[in-house]
């Protein structure tokens, strides 16, 4: 491949210095040019059919007419043609006598020989499928079967592929392409061109899919079956959110009509990222998915979320103990028949027999059901069932012949109803948890041999509420509503639940997610570096476990191409501190990135960072401020000071707002072209301890995607200095302190580390063939990884 600027391939951009670029017919960038217009004028054919569609005399009655007819919305919603997403972003050609060469007439798009294509079957891969007037497909979605080489195939395991091409587009134009001819042994491995230049391309704007970038190791993850859940561990920049999303658009085409029976959710940390990902989803002509954060997930009417726990009460709530301290208290209220005060046999009139129980028998009856694992709830509807066949019984044996509904007027009946009220009484949710936070004596007789007294008086009110909706639910205790509604009744259970961020869950959090897939499965995303709760997971095994998938399968990804290598090298010295079992993220990215620590005196810190804040604006892309809570008014007043406008996290970015104020706690999930860090002591202390701090500042610090400036007037953490730690994990191997030099009087900038040591930077593989000279900025976000079985960074589909 030749050593040209992405932006300027010899054979995509015919200038002055080019030679005269050869007639349509022989010239193949014209002829994808082509393809490209067919495509898009057949997709916009395929729309204007489903607009045409009649559906007046069709449907037997107005139900299944409004089906159709929101079918038919959906379908034309999907045939959109998105300006900002390519129809297509590869080309895959099959040998003419090979043997893994699929069938095109099976295929779900390509072609085969047509206009003297001396290709045995060629297919374009792109993020739909589209067929012209006669039903001939011209681009294959990327999820079918036949579309799998394209990610996969190597040199060493072609799988029938001769030749493999990636697009790259500028701007919406197909401006370049890459080819790798993988049955020829004399064609070089190199690294794909077009993915480094959209590794380097800005972020402004929502996170977009990744459909074209996806890597080897992230497709076995998004191909995986649906029966399994599948829990990703994932170091900063290795795409792990976008695998998740890919999986979801993957099962959904793959089980299209079994999920959407059951339903499938995205669970994200907070509204903020919920907005930032939004359209992932979407670009892939998926819209049935719904997102949601757990609060949103646990949220009922009468229980409105407005109080705050403390670090303690918060934790205490999430412990994995509270269920057995729920499952008790819903049970108390059960009373044996027998010691109903002033208890008699049950009697039922039917004509003018009198039918008696008597209160023994009905004991064992509701021991029974104590005895058994049912919901409270259905136990509750089972035992007038449960006596109106005791009853049955003593008619039959009496000569008479009673049938169903008989059995059913018994349950029905008053005297059957008085006694199921009183001995298994019905019970609220909300209720028996404002008791059980408000009631000590309620709380020690459910909690003894759970909670310690200490403990108990941790998670009890202050000052109890007098009632359902005037009580100050914290986001822990309507996790508790939850789990007592669970135990009253059955949660329904949707076919797939994707949660990210998962990390961050209490075990109480996790089993309400659990609840939600109960019957189906799940992909949880995380990193446990990341973990920035006082209950944040410390091992996958054990929130599997609360998550009800102890059989899940981990996987890991440590190379990401996300943040810069010093970047990436700076936050990992933070390792051994804040999860010691880890193996360090690296990155392959080729630019090492900007990366300075400035030292400022404390009256001058706000200016400071306004001026790093213009510098970075001086740069192309998206720029985060992110710090600490207690720091942002003074912030805002400098930013505004200045006239720099400052968005808040969740607002889209453009190319006239490029500045967004980010609250620490708010990062997580984000990424920014260049970050400015404030102040990383004042951020570890806003934290309830120094781990979660530290935890905090490593997120923090991974935002970055181009540049990162940290700039402080206290000094730094000791594990961020390297002060304490050998030459291990997260710290370049020749420095073991911030190496400063003058810069200003009262400024001094850390050099970056060591750029030939600090990570790893993209080998040749297997996976990597040679390409033509290819260019052009691509729109695909791609934060690609693998996973530490496969050492290496195999180059990527090019993206457009």
């Amino acid at each position: 491949m030749t050593a040209r600027s992405p932006q300027e391939p010899e054979h995509a951009r015919p200038g002055a210095d080019a030679p005269p670029a050869p007639s349509g017919a022989q010239d193949p960038l014209a002829r994808e040019r082509a393809h490209l217009a067919a495509s898009r004028a057949a997709l916009r054919a395929m729309r204007a059919e489903a607009e045409a569609l009649d559906i007046t005399d069709v449907a037997a009655n107005w139900v299944n007419a409004e089906v159709l007819a929101s079918g038919i919305e959906a379908r034309i919603a999907s045939l959109a043609d998105l300006a900002h997403a390519p129809l297509f972003f590869g080309r895959l050609d099959y040998g003419t006598r090979s043997a893994a060469a699929p069938d095109a007439g099976s295929a779900e798009g390509g072609e085969t020989g047509k206009e003297g294509d001396d290709v045995g079957h060629r297919f374009y891969i792109g993020r739909r499928h589209v067929h012209d007037a006669d039903g001939d497909p011209m681009v294959v979605d990327w999820r079918a079967p036949v579309s799998q080489p394209f990610y996969r195939a190597s040199k060493k395991d072609p799988q029938g592929v001769d030749l493999r091409r990636r697009f790259g587009y500028t701007g919406g134009e197909l401006t370049a392409y890459e080819d790798e001819h993988l049955t020829d042994e004399t064609e070089a491995e190199r690294t794909s061109s077009l993915l480094q230049a959209e590794i380097e391309r800005p972020r402004v704007g929502p996170m977009r899919d990744i459909v074209a970038t996806i890597q080897p190791e992230q497709d076995e993850i998004v191909r995986s079956g649906l029966e399994g859940t599948v829990c990703v561990q994932g170091a900063p920049g290795t795409g792990k959110t976008a695998v998740g999303l890919h999986r979801v658009a993957y099962l959904l085409y793959a089980h299209r009509e079994r999920l959407t029976r059951t339903g499938t959710l995205v669970v994200g940390p907070n509204a903020s990222f919920l907005r930032y990902i939004e359209q992932v989803l979407p670009a892939l002509g998926e819209l049935d998915a719904r997102q949601t954060t757990v609060e949103g997930l646990v949220a009922r009417d009468g229980v409105e979320v407005r109080g705050t726990d403390d670090a303690e009460a918060a934790r205490l709530k999430g412990d994995a103990r509270m269920a057995e301290v729920l499952r008790r208290a819903v049970r108390a209220g059960v009373t044996l028949p027998s010691e109903v005060p002033d208890a008699e046999p049950l009697v039922v009139v039917r004509g003018s027999r009198r039918w008696r129980v008597p209160a023994y028998e009905l004991d064992e009856m509701v021991g029974e059901l104590l005895g058994r694992d049912m919901r409270y709830g259905a136990a509750r509807e089972a035992l007038p069932q449960r006596i109106a066949h005791a009853v049955l019984v003593r008619m039959e044996r009496a000569g008479e012949a009673p049938d169903d509904r008989v059995q059913d007027a018994v349950a029905r009946s008053a005297p059957v109803k008085a006694l199921v009220k009183k001995v298994w009484p019905a019970v609220d949710p909300a209720k028996l948890v404002l008791r059980l936070l408000s009631d000590p004596e309620f709380l020690a007789a459910q909690a003894e041999g759970v909670l310690t007294p200490e403990e108990q008086r941790a998670i009890l009110w202050a000052k109890p509420a007098r009632g359902v909706k005037s009580a100050k639910w914290s986001p822990a205790d309507a996790v508790l509503v939850d789990e007592a509604a669970d135990l009253v009744q059955r949660t329904g259970s949707l076919g797939h639940v994707v949660l990210d961020e998962a990390q961050d869950l209490s075990p109480m959090q996790y089993r309400a997610v659990g609840r939600r897939c109960s019957t189906g499965s799940a992909t949880v995303l995380g990193d446990l570096a990341q973990g920035t709760t006082p209950w944040a997971t410390e091992s996958w095994s054990t929130a599997l476990s609360h998550l009800g998938k102890p059989e899940a399968v981990v996987e890991e990804l440590t190379e990401g191409f996300r943040v810069p290598r010093d970047v990436i090298a700076y936050a990992s010295r933070l390792l051994p501190a804040i999860a010691p079992t880890l193996t360090p993220a690296t990155s392959v990215r080729e630019s090492p990135g900007d990366f300075a620590v400035r030292r400022t005196d404390p009256a001058e810190r706000d200016t400071a960072v306004v001026d790093a804040c213009r510098e970075a604006l001086g740069k192309e892309g998206s720029i985060g401020l992110i710090a600490a809570g207690p720091r942002l008014p003074a912030l805002t007043a400098a930013l505004d000071a200045a006239g720099l406008r400052a968005l808040s996290p969740g607002e889209e970015t453009s190319q006239d707002a490029r500045l967004t104020l980010v609250p620490a706690d708010l990062a997580k999930g984000l990424e920014y072209d260049h970050v400015v860090l404030d102040e990383p002591a004042a951020l570890v202390a806003a934290e309830p301890d120094e781990r979660t701090g530290l935890r905090r500042l490593y997120v923090c610090l991974t935002r970055a995607v181009s540049g990162l400036t940290v700039v402080h007037a206290e000094p730094l953490p000791a594990p961020l200095t390297g002060q304490g730690q050998g030459q291990g994990q997260g710290q370049a191997p020749d420095q073991e302190q911030d190496q400063e030099q003058e810069q200003e009087p009262d400024q001094e900038q850390d050099t970056a580390p060591d750029r030939a040591r600090t990570a790893t930077a993209p080998t040749s593989s297997p996976d990597r063939a040679a390409a033509q000279p290819g260019a052009g900025r691509t729109p695909e976000e791609q934060p690609p990884g693998g996973r530490p079985r496969g050492a290496r960074c195999p180059a990527a589909p090019g993206t457009p």
